[in-house]
């Protein structure tokens, strides 16, 4: 058995797009939602000192093949306890009890998410 396959065209257009994506401005939007995101997330954390909401920063990582990440940092650790993660997830007592965590972070960054998604179509697809 065997099989065949004829194709005709080209990918020239395939090619103009991805092309067009590889040069694209996506890295430099990203730094524009990154600061979004640190100001949203520094009005959003519970505030007892400030220190926790005053740590926030971002990074964004080229991961190559026109992909990047951008990763919300925060720098407020005490006895090797990252400070927002315990206000979100909650934490233990020392005496057995439980503080209950705040979801904080997600309702911050949910409309940079969307935005960020709308934005790289945007980038993607016009002329």
């Amino acid at each position: 058995m065997s099989v065949t396959i004829h194709t005709a065209g080209s990918f020239k257009h395939s090619f103009a797009f991805l092309e067009k994506f590889h040069h694209s401005k996506i890295p430099s939007e990203l730094k524009g939602f990154g600061r979004r995101g640190v100001d949203a997330l520094r009005s959003t954390t519970p505030i007892e000192s400030g220190e926790t909401a005053q740590a926030w920063d971002f990074e964004i990582v080229d991961r190559g093949h026109g992909s990047w990440t951008i990763y919300w940092t925060n720098s407020h650790i005490e006895d090797d306890v990252p400070i927002a993660v315990i206000l979100q997830f909650g934490h233990g007592t020392g005496t057995g009890g439980w503080v209950e965590g705040r979801d904080y972070i997600n309702p911050a960054l949910v409309h940079i998410f969307d935005d960020i998604a709308e934005q790289a179509w945007k980038v993607v697809t016009s002329a």
